[in-house]
């Protein structure tokens, strides 16, 4: 599913940029979860309001539908070495490629340049006996490779290594680390802050980061007045990582990712839409898969398993979400024109300076806006 056209030719990244007090870009996560800070966007009226996430009941209405994005996040980060030189190598897992067969994954490199196809890389414990291999096989468009992986000693019965009856995403579980955003330097010390509460569905390179903000308890409290929840599946891949480069953005191209919407969250959409009440997306892999499924059936919502490269950019029409829940989105990111096509551009540079006045934290530990 290939949704980049209709792009405005004249649509310039430079457009989006925006200039960020590096203090206010959040290192950790604020505790507990719902306590972060909630600017509240009224489209149509312009209308902001300072309030805390916890409060968020307060705008959602019995037959109300929360659409939350279930993935979960997996050790993604890989630090090995080289097999031929010893050096060392850092891969980001970004997705299973299964279409290539079992145990391949699509990843970023570095260093990239030194990384050719056939090179081998291998994975040791904290006791230095190496446990996991991989062998690079290809590029990939978007300047990534396709690994390999295997465990050394499968291939023999007669193997005494205790490693070699683990299999290769057990091992990467085992080894890998939490893939935080470059821009987070400070250490986490709970791995599970950086899943949401509901995350279930191993898969994403990074979090659906608007779902850290709820507990357990306030969606309990959302069910209890009346506001339905219902997930969706999309695990998050490199275009997170990725600023647009291109100053022209319809010739940005948009990676692919998987999405999944059963039956019995159609059918919820659908009640919910029937019978009047709003669909509220949980961040922006939620608005994705939402509008994805949508646009294929003329703005229907039916079940859906598939990959996605929507590209949402100012002069898109939304069918399927109307009220979105997010983040602070990095300046030239697909997030940021996510969001002003939702918004409009004025109104979104508005919210964001009245944010930044207002010493909001932003990025992925930071703080949610509610837009209306």
């Amino acid at each position: 599913m290939d949704n980049s056209l209709n792009i405005p030719d004249d649509l310039k990244i430079s457009d989006f940029d925006y200039d960020l007090p590096q203090e206010l870009i959040a290192q950790t996560p604020i505790e507990p979860r719902d306590a972060s800070r909630l600017l509240v966007v009224h489209r149509a009226s312009g209308k902001l309001e300072h309030r805390h996430f916890r409060d968020i009941g307060d705008y959602l209405q019995p037959g109300d539908l929360l659409i939350a994005n279930q993935s979960r996040v997996i050790p993604a980060r890989l630090l090995g070495h080289r097999a031929e030189t010893g050096g060392a190598v850092e891969l980001l897992l970004l997705s299973e490629r299964t279409d290539k067969g079992r145990d391949y994954w699509e990843a970023l490199v570095r260093p990239g340049r030194r990384l050719r196809k056939g090179s081998r890389i291998v994975f040791a414990d904290e006791t230095q006996t190496v446990c996991l291999e991989a062998e690079i096989v290809e590029y990939t468009e978007a300047g990534g490779r396709v690994i390999r992986f295997f465990v050394p000693g499968q291939d023999t019965t007669t193997s005494d290594d205790p490693y070699s009856v683990l299999t290769v995403r057990q091992l990467i579980d085992r080894l890998g680390r939490m893939p935080l955003p470059p821009y987070i330097h400070e250490k986490l010390n709970d791995p599970e802050r950086y899943q949401t509460v509901y995350a279930r569905i191993t898969g994403s390179a990074a979090a659906p980061t608007a779902g850290l903000h709820f507990t357990p308890h306030l969606l309990d409290q959302l069910r209890a007045k009346g506001v339905r929840v219902g997930f969706v599946t999309l695990h998050v891949g490199l275009d997170t990582f990725r600023p647009v480069e291109i100053e022209n953005v319809s010739e940005h191209k948009m990676h692919s990712e998987e999405i999944f919407l059963d039956a019995p969250t159609a059918e919820l959409i659908n009640e919910t839409r029937k019978a009047g009440g709003r669909v509220i997306a949980v961040g922006t892999t939620s608005v994705r898969t939402l509008e994805s499924v949508a646009s294929l059936h003329n703005g229907q919502i039916e079940p859906y398993q598939g990959a996605t490269r929507l590209f949402v950019t100012p002069g898109y029409h939304y069918q399927a979400v109307d009220a979105m829940i997010t983040n602070f989105h990095l300046p030239r990111s697909t997030l940021l024109l996510l969001v002003s096509a939702f918004m409009g551009k004025q109104l979104m540079e508005e919210v964001y300076q009245e944010a930044i006045r207002e010493r909001y934290r932003f990025f992925s530990f930071g703080d949610a806006m509610l837009l209306l």
